[in-house]
């Protein structure tokens, strides 16, 4: 497992933020968030905190603007193609906020994360829709603004 505040992890952060300015039109930041492995309760708590508790979906990672702080299931060990994606997924968000870059809706938010972590999952010979049962609907849908 990488240790949220290692030096691992600290390079990792480094190089993902690198790879993302260059092969996207992300603004380049080394500046890194925090990172805290915490309970899935957590997570939904943070990403739908005005949903019934009883009735959150589960998520797998969030970042928190305020904070800088990039949240991963406390299972996430880094050691699967799966988990380094969620990481460049949510380092994404971390770049945007970085950045001040500004979309009209959550969905269009998404959109980016999910494109450079399909990108670098293709890298491997994977995708998003094996890796996490996401079919490309499901992906249209989460990145469009239909739900503000």
């Amino acid at each position: 497992m990488i240790a949220a505040d290692s030096l691992v992890m600290k390079l990792l952060l480094t190089a993902v933020a690198a790879w993302l300015s260059a092969t996207s039109d992300l603004p380049a930041s080394f500046e890194r968030p925090r990172v805290a492995l915490v309970p899935p309760e957590h997570i939904a708590a943070l990403r739908y905190p005005t949903v019934n508790p009883a009735f959150r979906p589960s998520v797998l990672a969030v970042y928190d603007d305020a904070s800088r702080t990039v949240y991963l299931h406390d299972a996430w060990t880094g050691r699967s193609l799966a988990d380094l994606s969620v990481l460049v997924h949510e380092m994404v968000h971390h770049l945007q906020n970085r950045g001040g870059l500004k979309y009209g809706c959550q969905g269009a938010r998404e959109a980016p994360a999910y494109e450079a972590q399909q990108r670098f999952l293709r890298l491997f010979g994977r995708n998003v829709e094996n890796e996490f049962q996401l079919d490309r609907m499901a992906v249209k849908l989460m990145t469009s603004c239909l739900f503000l």
